[in-house]
């Protein structure tokens, strides 16, 4: 079965490994290469190239163009204006689909059961951060405070999702967005080994009751790290990582790989990701 991601600087990615392993397991042979735009080319294109497949997936910084180019995305999904997965049929991008938005809410459930999410700050209103805020609001989250460097793309994201048991409000600083946040929630590709750092100051993470990060590479980031600090629990974007591939993988295979068995085949990748 022919696959692939789409993105930039994702040489590191571990999804390639995710997906042989988890096709080998029902004995598929997986073809997953990695399309890294890095050098500026045209992800129009590309995803064109990849229409000899089965499906894509698709990463930083390409997620919202996708769901524009795809001719088939659930009414829930649109309102999201981002995909993470696409399927061909006949050589046509037929289906969109967010594993990021399913795999959070399947990731915090096995974290925290049924605690709600409580007052979140969200840095980053991109093609991560509003499945996470729409994944937020259907786990129960009181109120979302978004900061995004981008006032407008944060604006936006509050005007698409924000909902009565909900409120989204756009924070003038990251700082501002942490204020009396339960929960703190990284969207923002800072973290990355090619896009370093954090998007809160050391000094302004308060008491945070729990932390999450979408940056997977490292695992161990800055901000998780600074948060621990704080006194939250943390969950890394590993964590998103296995949930959302585990979706992904069955929407290209009709296959369903269970956590347990995903996590073991994948654990020397884990070990490597951490390192």
């Amino acid at each position: 079965m022919r696959l692939g991601l789409i993105g930039v600087g994702i040489g590191q990615s571990a999804a390639p490994r995710l997906h042989r392993l988890a096709g080998g397991h029902y004995r598929i042979d997986i073809d997953y290469p990695l399309f890294d735009l890095a050098d500026g080319g045209d992800f129009d294109a590309c995803l064109r190239a990849c229409a000899d497949r089965r499906g894509v997936n698709v990463t930083h910084p390409f997620k919202t163009r996708a769901i524009e180019l795809v001719e088939t995305v659930a009414p829930e999904i649109a309102r999201l204006g981002a995909i993470n997965t696409v399927l061909f049929d006949d050589g046509r991008p037929v289906r969109g689909a967010n594993t990021d938005h399913s795999g959070f809410i399947a990731a915090y459930r096995a974290a925290f059961a049924e605690r709600s999410p409580g007052r979140v700050a969200l840095f980053g209103a991109g093609g991560v951060g509003r499945p996470l805020a729409a994944a937020l609001i259907a786990l129960g989250a009181e109120a979302i405070q978004v900061y995004d460097p981008d006032r407008a793309r944060a604006e936006t994201l509050a005007a698409a999702l924000g909902h009565t048991s909900c409120p989204i409000v756009v924070a003038k600083t990251p700082a501002a967005a942490a204020t009396d946040a339960a929960g703190l929630v990284n969207a923002t590709p800072l973290g990355m080994h090619n896009h370093p750092g954090s998007p809160l100051p050391a000094g302004a993470f308060g008491a945070p009751r729990w932390a999450f990060d979408a940056v997977y590479t490292p695992v161990d980031t800055v901000f998780l790290g600074h948060a621990a600090t704080a006194g939250a629990v943390v969950m890394s974007g590993y964590r998103l990582f296995l949930w959302q591939g585990i979706h992904a993988f069955e929407m290209f295979t009709g296959q369903r790989i269970d956590l347990a068995t995903l996590t073991r085949l994948l654990a020397p990748t884990a070990a490597a990701v951490r390192a």
